[in-house]
Order: structure tokens, then C-alpha cells, then sequence
């Protein structure tokens, strides 16, 4: 079936997970469309690509709002407004509120530049999981997508692939070489749910056949 996708994105991110799933929307390697991009702050980066893309940007500060209660529900109003049947996370710094979780069991997605369950947790971001695969002397890294639960990187994990720590490797060179793995891996994810094939079990994620 054909899905809609919204992208929830916070206030650093260069949107380049989003394009991503923008192209392969476009490109047929994913049968759906990003439906609405929603940030907690409208002048940055993601949300530009979103427009450029002709894609609805919605700005939702947590700030604005009395409570986490009142920012989930606003959350949930968007969404429902544009049918949405995915959430991708790319580049959301926060945990969702919990209306929003349990609403879409196993319907969130999100990325995280290393091999869960290694390295990540609150705080784990950016250079800062690169730094720390680095100073471990892991000798491999990668990324991971996972479906989102009410906790840090703790869901269970749909797709990961594996990249080499290289001698002399610095926080940027690893990271940019995992970053298109991580698109890869984010389309592949987004394209078995859209094909109906992720069936969770405990922590466990089952691919079907086709």
C-alpha cells in the first residue's frame, strides 16, 4: 500500500535522513510520500528542504505548550490531519510524548548513527556517539533503525548494517561514513513497513516474505 509519512525533526538537523526518504518517495523505492515535516523550530535547515520539497513544515515548540499532555495532543492533531500512517524520526532530540507513542505502536521509526545497543542512550548524538565508538576502540560501527518506544534508543531494532572503524579515523570521517548507510537503511525500513513485512514479536522484528 501506498503510505504517508511524516518526518519529525528537531532544531540542528540537516534534513539529509529526510531528503533521503524524500527521494526514494519520488524515486519509487519507496511506495509512499512525506505527508508533513513537523520541527520544534521553523528556521533551520530540515524544515527549508521541507518547503523546497513542497512538503507542509509545521513548527510545534514543546515550549509553547503548558505540558508534555498538550504537545502530544497537538502532535496527534497533526498528524490525523494529514492521514498519516508512519512517523520517521530524523534527527528528534526528544523522547515523544506518550499519547503519541502508544497512538502509534510500532508505527514510529527512528535512526541512530551507531549499533544499538551499543553506544546510545540520552545524550548519545551526533559526534558524541562517533567520539565515543572511537575512544572505546570499537574496531566496528554502524547505524541502526528501530521502531520507538517510551525510552532512548531502547525499541526493537528493524534494520542495521555495519561500517569498519579505520586507522586514524576521526568523529567527522567515521560519521561520514556511515551517514549513507544510514539513508540506505532508513529507506529499506520504511519500504518493508510500507510493504506490510515488519511483524514485532517481544523485542524481536520479523521481516516476512514478500
Amino acid at each position: 500500500m501506498s503510505i504517508n509519512i511524516a518526518v519529525l525533526v528537531s532544531g540542528h538537523g540537516r534534513g539529509s535522513n529526510m531528503q533521503a526518504i524524500v527521494d526514494a518517495c519520488t524515486d519509487g523505492r519507496i511506495t509512499g510520500r512525506v505527508a508533513v515535516v513537523v520541527g520544534v523550530k521553523d528556521d533551520v535547515p530540515a524544515m527549508d528542504r521541507a518547503r523546497e520539497n513542497g512538503i507542509p513544515a509545521i513548527a510545534l515548540s514543546p515550549k509553547e505548550f503548558d505540558s508534555d499532555e498538550a504537545y502530544g495532543a497537538r502532535i496527534l492533531e497533526v498528524l490525523a490531519e494529514h492521514n498519516v500512517d508512519l512517523i520517521c524520526l530524523a534527527g528528534y532530540m526528544r523522547i515523544l510524548p506518550i499519547e503519541v507513542v502508544r497512538k502509534f505502536q510500532w508505527r514510529i521509526m527512528n535512526t541512530h548513527a551507531a549499533l544499538i545497543p551499543s553506544f546510545c542512550g540520552k545524550g548519545m548524538y551526533g559526534e558524541h556517539v562517533h567520539q565515543a565508538v572511537l575512544d572505546y576502540g570499537a574496531k566496528v560501527s554502524g547505524c541502526t533503525i528501530h521502531f520507538v518506544d517510551e525510552e532512548y534508543d531502547s525499541g526493537p531494532i528493524i534494520v542495521q548494517k555495519c561500517v569498519p572503524v579505520e586507522e586514524g579515523d576521526t568523529s567527522d570521517t567515521l560519521g561520514a561514513r556511515i551517514l549513507p548507510n544510514e539513508h540506505k537503511a532508513y529507506v529499506e525500513a520504511v519500504q518493508l513497513f510500507a510493504e506490510g513485512r515488519l511483524k514485532v514479536e517481544g523485542r524481536v522484528v520479523h521481516v516476512l516474505p514478500k
